[in-house]
């Protein structure tokens, strides 16, 4: 992978943004959008569901290796494995949780390393996650690490789960523990750790607005031709 690949690469923890500023910007600047935890997150809840462990990795293997996984399949199905709409389910905040876990397995991250380039080969693409730069794309044209303090993302948290459903009694302290556990597990896994690649530019967004970051990241990808469609 030696050839720059034409990527943008979004790294950061839980709660930094990523998922919106890359909508965002995929529409400002006609770029691929794949949402990395969504995948994460489908084939967490799934093998969850079928009680197979994260230890398990032959059967998670054997399940892969059968599992029909689309993405994008239309414009209000994002994930969809094995005919099964994953859309709305995988947005429930304890899918978080899962999506760590499973997220440490070889064989889940090989899986969707190959997807994922797969899909951003054909065209200018954005990808977020937590080792896009690092290890999915470290030949990417151009990267990203946002951080931002864990109790403001635990707020941004809390702020979408009302909006998406505000009958429920949510728990800010149970959110930021919540975050602050998710951190600590994807620093310190074994497998491709959250880290700031050499080469990203760092963003702190805990005072910086969603208009603000994504005006800076499109400054730079705007000098870059390789991101042209």
């Amino acid at each position: 992978m030696s050839k720059k690949a034409r990527v943008v690469a979004i790294d950061g923890p839980s709660g930094s943004g990523k998922s919106t500023i890359a909508k965002i910007i995929s529409e400002k600047c006609n770029l691929t959008y794949l949402d990395t935890g969504a995948m994460f997150r489908a084939i967490g809840l799934v093998l969850d569901q079928k009680n197979i462990q994260a230890s398990e990795s032959s059967k998670i293997k054997s399940f892969l290796e059968k599992m029909n996984f689309e993405y994008a399949k239309s414009n209000n199905e994002l994930v969809v494995i094995d005919g099964v709409d994953l859309t709305e389910a995988i947005r429930n905040h304890e899918v978080s949780a899962l999506a760590s876990k499973y997220s440490q397995v070889s064989e889940v991250r090989s899986f969707l390393k190959d997807f994922q380039r797969g899909i951003a080969v054909e065209r200018p693409s954005v990808l977020e996650g937590r080792d896009i730069g690092t290890v999915i794309f470290p030949n990417a044209v151009l990267k990203f690490y946002l951080r931002a303090d864990a109790d403001i993302r635990a707020k941004r948290r809390l702020e979408q789960l009302k909006e998406s459903d505000s009958s429920v009694e949510y728990d800010y302290e149970k959110i930021l523990q919540d975050i602050k556990s998710r951190d600590d597990q994807d620093q310190n896994r074994k497998i491709a750790p959250l880290k700031k690649a050499n080469d990203a530019i760092e963003i702190d967004s805990t005072s910086l607005s969603i208009p603000q970051v994504v005006e800076a990241i499109v400054d730079k990808i705007k000098q870059v031709s390789e991101l042209k469609a």
